[in-house]
């Protein structure tokens, strides 16, 4: 039995990766600026001050993230600093404070999107931020192995309440999923089973990857 610590909890795929690990028999604990997702652990601001933990940890997700599409004339300074404290700064914050707890053989795994590495219209923000994830993500895997693996997950748009805007219909349902080789979104249980995968024994020999979750759009055309 391990012990892994969600950053972000609220989110649809933190949930469903809880769920898969209590499934595993593991414990979980979660941080989340939502106090009904948190286990008494409510932080404001993920680039603040965070709560003092004493448990150790075999696992470390960070979760938080924004979908901000907007044509790149439409995008101010700050979109880009609002985004770049959610997705990078917070990241970095929760490691620098959280690193000293890890067990040696955690794994860390973070959130990228398939926009880091395939061009998509509207994405500058997001896209910008999130091949900084990759690009954090690769540096500490070289600098904290062999004790701890970090890895990154890339998923593309998938069915979750942050995503409703793109997806509340069904013809926005199926104009996206037919840009996808797979011809569906993906759902939050996609998500989590690669979450879940990079947590477990089973990926012991795997850090610094980018793992795409994306029904194919990254690669396939």
């Amino acid at each position: 039995m391990k012990h892994f610590l969600l950053v972000g909890a609220s989110s649809a795929i933190a949930q469903e990766t809880k769920q898969q690990l209590l499934n595993l028999g593991h414990n979980v604990t979660q941080l989340s600026r939502n106090s009904a997702f948190s286990d008494g652990l409510v932080s404001e601001e993920y680039i603040g001050v965070l709560p003092a933990l004493s448990e150790k940890f075999d696992g470390l997700v960070y979760f938080p993230g924004t979908i901000n599409l907007k044509p790149f004339r439409s995008l101010k300074i700050e979109d880009f600093q609002t985004d770049y404290n959610i997705h990078f700064l917070g990241a970095v914050n929760v490691l620098k404070t959280y690193h000293s707890q890890l067990n040696e053989g955690a794994s860390v795994v973070l959130i990228s999107s398939v926009a880091a590495s395939t061009g998509m219209p509207f994405h500058a923000s997001v896209a910008s931020v999130k091949a900084a994830i990759e690009g954090l993500a690769r540096s500490l895997a070289a600098e904290w192995a062999p004790k701890i693996r970090v890895n990154v997950i890339a998923p593309s748009l998938t069915l979750t309440p942050m995503a409703e805007r793109f997806t509340n219909s069904q013809e926005k349902y199926d104009s996206s999923a037919q840009r996808h080789p797979l011809k569906r979104l993906g759902q939050p249980g996609d998500i989590a089973g690669a979450v879940t995968f990079l947590l477990s024994a089973n990926s012991e020999w795997i850090t610094g990857n980018t793992i795409n979750v994306d029904g194919g759009i990254g690669y396939l055309r």
